[in-house]
């Protein structure tokens, strides 16, 4: 079971695509949610995409900064 903890933050500033997913899917497995930045242009797509496709919300929270976490099982 995720950590229900604080947010774990992610910093993928710098990094191109696909290393911020990839580092966002490393760090959903232990983490019910986090907080990433990252300033590639492409992030925020492929960052939506990942949450799509694993059922989890996304949100932006700003321009560089976005937050995931997995859906409350209804």
């Amino acid at each position: 079971m995720p950590n229900e903890a604080v947010p774990v933050h992610v910093n993928a500033r710098g990094m191109k695509c696909p290393w911020p997913v990839l580092r966002a899917a490393k760090a959903m497995r232990d983490a019910a949610a986090i907080t990433i930045d990252a300033d590639d242009p492409i992030a925020p797509a492929e960052l939506a995409t990942l949450a799509a496709q694993q059922g989890w919300a996304f949100t932006m929270l700003e321009p560089g900064r976005f937050a995931l976490a997995h859906s409350d099982p209804a």
